[in-house]
């Protein structure tokens, strides 16, 4: 994927007549959008104030700099968060200047403000006719300035008059299920970055780079999954080719929004300029004073040389590979790794996910008592069953309605499986995979292997927060929040080993993104990604010494022969936080 997407080639060319003609179905799809009634369904989550003022700072849009001859752009106003404090800068700046023309004239241009939600467009353009008027402006011209400004539409299509110096907010989170698909299909059509399971975000990104001037920056805060995850490829290629990472702060476990989000924000500077070292912040106190002594910091001249909040790394970007923030030794120990050995499934193993069936109320309960044949039916492994580092099985089984091979039973060969199903029909046809198939309603969204169900394997939650990869010795079939990893070379037990260690903690934290509370995600993306010898260059010794380990679950006892394994030297062991002894 690395190479495809880095010779993609981006086209900018979204600002003629021809982006606010719609056809009637997208602008049906926008019409019913911009009613919205819920603020998830627009994917509206409001910043704090503190925070704001920090974005504004690190942009460089600050009232001693010359607001009145730059333009702002922001995408996605919502109630006025990040606008109505920009507008305090600009009037503030423009006081301070020498007036020729009247402040419409002056003023104008300085900002453009988009908004597709209509109760939301009109709130807050009275709010900042409002704010006008108590800056000593007068109505008229208050109302002029808002019709200047504001812009009632769809970011992502409406046209958009030149480009900006500084573009800031707080993007939409929308998942592409709750797009109506005449608007996805459109989207998809005008942003090369709306890639795989891109959620909104990604083409307002997009566009937003699309609108720099030459030396512009667009700061925003978002969810930081894109940084890593496969649906952010092509974005990341784009800004690695023509843009700059200039500044990365880790919002992780800061109450940064007025409300609670899963999902792990980062604040990015990104600038039209050519590429260099990136300013790196972690987890900041939500303090104003504390925010404005490290913008202050990210945006200094030079760097102190003593230990300070701020590191600056080199190469952050590379193409569409993921962006990796660890410090400068754990990536040099990453890159050495991923250069000397091969990939978890290049020496033979798999990584894959259980089972989703679409309707678990209908497809599992407990073994004994589910009333199908014996063959259609198989022992199923949850998360709730290796809670303990273990598998302790609470008996719980999922219905099997394919034959070896891969095709659906024919339901009349199975009349107790048969039944079982049509006594819930009405749930298991309502899925969405179902209604797309009606011949094939009975069948569970993944294909059930049940030889599966029979291979010794690993599991592993899809997020968590230590360790906490569980030996499957053979009998049970994952559920589809766990991960498994099979092997025909490699001994599974020192394989348990090597993931229980500090170097796949390393690897996950390096490529996998964070949820609230520090947790990784755990996915086969991000688990494909461990670097591992070839089981046939493991020495007898050192196969013995890992599966004990594994076996009695000494995470210390895995971490030595871990490092043994891959010739850690002092100073790696150090980066990862300790000498493995």
């Amino acid at each position: 994927m690395a190479m495809h997407l880095a010779s993609r080639q981006f086209n900018f060319d979204l600002f003629g007549e021809s982006v606010c003609t719609h056809s009637p179905m997208v602008a049906a799809a926008i019409e019913k959008l911009s009613a919205a009634a819920g603020s998830e369904s627009r994917g509206a989550i409001f910043t704090r104030a503190e925070v704001v003022d920090f974005i504004l700072d690190l942009a460089g849009y600050t009232a001693d700099q010359p607001l009145h001859e730059k333009r702002l752009l922001e995408p996605s106003f919502g109630g006025g968060d990040f606008l109505l404090p920009a507008i305090g800068r600009l009037l503030a700046a423009w006081r301070s200047s020498q007036h020729a023309k009247t402040v419409v004239e002056e003023l104008g241009d300085a900002i453009r403000a988009v908004e597709l939600h209509r109760r939301t467009f009109s709130a807050t353009r009275a709010a900042v006719i409002k704010r006008l008027k108590q800056e000593a402006i007068e109505e008229q011209s208050a109302v002029a300035l808002a019709d200047r400004w504001f812009v009632q539409g769809d970011f992502l299509l409406a046209p958009l008059d030149g480009q900006f110096d500084f573009i800031v907010g707080n993007p939409p989170y929308v998942r592409q299920e709750l797009i109506p698909a005449p608007l996805l299909a459109e989207y998809r059509s005008r942003y090369q970055t709306m890639y795989d399971r891109a959620d909104i975000y990604i083409p307002f990104i997009e566009r937003s780079l699309s609108a720099l001037s030459q030396g512009g920056s667009l700061s925003l805060i978002c969810a930081d999954r894109w940084m890593k995850n496969r649906y952010g490829g092509p974005l990341r290629s784009l800004i690695a080719d023509q843009f700059h990472l200039k500044i990365y702060v880790d919002m992780m476990d800061t109450p940064a929004f007025h409300s609670d989000v899963i999902a792990y924000p980062a604040i990015t500077i990104i600038t039209r300029e050519t590429s260099g070292a990136t300013r790196i912040a972690h987890r900041p106190t939500i303090d104003r004073a504390v925010l404005a002594n490290l913008a202050n910091a990210l945006r200094a001249q030079n760097l102190p040389k003593e230990a300070g909040p701020v590191c600056e790394l080199m190469r952050v970007t590379n193409g569409s590979e993921p962006w990796l923030f660890e410090s400068s030794d754990q990536i040099t120990l990453i890159r050495r790794l991923e250069k000397q050995f091969p990939s978890l499934e290049e020496v033979g193993c798999k990584v894959g996910i259980g089972v989703a069936t679409g309707a678990d109320k209908a497809y599992i309960g407990d073994f004994e008592s589910l009333d199908v044949e014996q063959d259609r039916k198989l022992p199923l492994v949850t998360t709730k069953d290796i809670l303990s580092g273990e598998v302790q099985w609470r008996g719980l089984g999922v219905i099997n309605p394919f034959v070896e091979g891969g095709g659906l039973v024919e339901l009349r060969s199975y009349p107790r499986l048969c039944r079982y199903l049509e006594e819930r029909r009405e749930v298991i046809a309502g899925r969405h995979c179902a209604r797309k198939s009606p011949d094939n309603w009975y069948r569970t969204i993944d294909r059930i292997t049940p030889a599966l169900a029979s291979r010794p394997k690993l599991l592993i939650p899809d997020i968590k927060g230590e360790a906490h990869i569980v030996f499957e010795s053979g009998g049970l079939y994952p559920h589809h929040n766990l991960y498994y990893v099979t092997s025909d070379e490699w001994d599974l037990r020192a394989l348990q080993a090597v993931m229980l260690s500090d170097i796949t903690r390393l690897f996950m934290s390096t490529y996998s993104t964070k949820m609230r509370g520090g947790y990784l995600r755990f996915q086969a993306q991000y688990l494909r990604r461990i670097r591992i010898p070839q089981w046939a260059d493991v020495s007898t010794v050192l196969r013995t010494e890992l599966a004990e380990a594994a076996t009695k679950r000494d995470f210390q006892a895995c971490n030595r022969a871990v490092f043994k394994l891959f010739e850690l030297s002092n100073e790696e062991r150090a980066s990862l936080g300790g000498n493995g002894e």
